[in-house]
């Protein structure tokens, strides 16, 4: 276990420093100018003079590798600049927003896990009569909406029509609702299909005939075996998917206008904020990293075959 976190600490810096590297890269190469940009919406006379006071104050005049490293060396201590603007503190406008975003991403990884279980064992368990082709076919369907498009038909059916929630809100829990099933009806959609197969899959082995041939009552069998054996494969893809959930979230907070990082960063790429967008690249990457590792360390607890010999035999006494 300690080989495991050392050698993914290891992996951590390189990591981070490519990503970075990329990111910088890319929006050197992004079309537009952000001094241009900034000298136009402060309603400035917008002349080259002008421009080039405002890319030396703001450190663009430099070749963009002392840039990168100059940023390197802050962003190691936490300061990943300030933002174009705003002219507030980087660290702090992220952090600000990053509680909403992490609700709004947890919301979405419950919602998931609470949709996916029950229809993908009940689809399983009526295989080929019509609550599995009901769901199966549901499943595909959401699976291939965007996520644009079914949060705005949820504002619409729900907030101007019906009028049971409000079409812009960012205080109540209520606010939550509709951006959680937007940002999580795609993914419920996707695992609900392999929680099917992989429940089919087990019902199929011997030892399961085995255990029901011995007179299990159904529901102990489900949730004792079945269930515990069909699932442990999808731990590492859940984990990956909250940082998926994370990075889609910049479109459903856009759709809703809910004040959390997605937004931020949106606003940052049309305004062409570089440190903002330098942050939230290397933020993500992280999350990504640690969500990964917290699987990884978790997983062999779920199944033992997976531990080492000493843990297992440690635990079993």
């Amino acid at each position: 276990m300690k080989t495991l976190i050392h050698r993914r600490l290891l992996m951590l810096i390189p990591t981070l420093v490519g990503i970075s590297l990329l990111g910088f890269i890319l929006l050197e190469l992004m079309p537009g100018d952000a001094t241009t940009l900034l000298m136009r919406r402060s309603a400035g006379e917008v002349t080259p003079e002008a421009i080039d006071n405002l890319r030396r104050e703001l450190g663009l005049d430099r070749p963009w590798p002392v840039r990168y490293l100059r940023w390197v060396g802050r962003a190691v201590r936490l300061d990943f600049g300030t933002s174009f603007s705003s002219g507030e503190p980087v660290r702090r406008e992220i952090f600000s927003r990053l509680p909403a975003t992490l609700a709004l991403a947890l919301g979405a990884f419950t919602f998931m896990l609470t949709v996916t279980l029950p229809l993908g064992v009940l689809s399983a368990l009526r295989k080929n009569q019509w609550p599995d082709h009901l769901i199966r076919v549901g499943a595909i369907v959401f699976h291939s909406v965007p996520a644009y498009w079914l949060g705005l038909l949820l504002l619409w059916v729900f907030a101007l029509k019906l009028g049971l929630f409000r079409v812009v809100g960012q205080g109540a829990w209520q606010d939550l609702i509709l951006p959680i099933i937007t940002l999580g009806s795609g993914m419920a959609a996707f695992y609900s299909r392999m929680t099917r197969e992989r429940v089919i899959d087990v019902l199929e082995q011997d030892y399961i005939r085995l255990v029901h041939a011995k007179g299990l009552s159904r529901c102990i069998l489900i949730f004792r075996h079945v269930l515990k054996n069909a699932l442990l494969p999808l731990v590492t893809l859940w984990g990956m998917s909250f940082g998926y959930l994370l990075g889609g979230s910049v479109i459903v907070e856009s759709v809703f206008s809910w004040p959390g990082v997605g937004k931020l960063v949106v606003d940052a790429i049309l305004n062409r904020d570089h440190p903002v967008i330098q942050a939230y690249v290397v933020l993500m990457a992280l999350i990504f990293i640690s969500v990964n590792l917290i699987v990884d360390l978790v997983y062999p607890l779920l199944d033992p075959r997976l531990r080492p010999r000493r843990t297992a035999q440690a635990m079993e006494r």
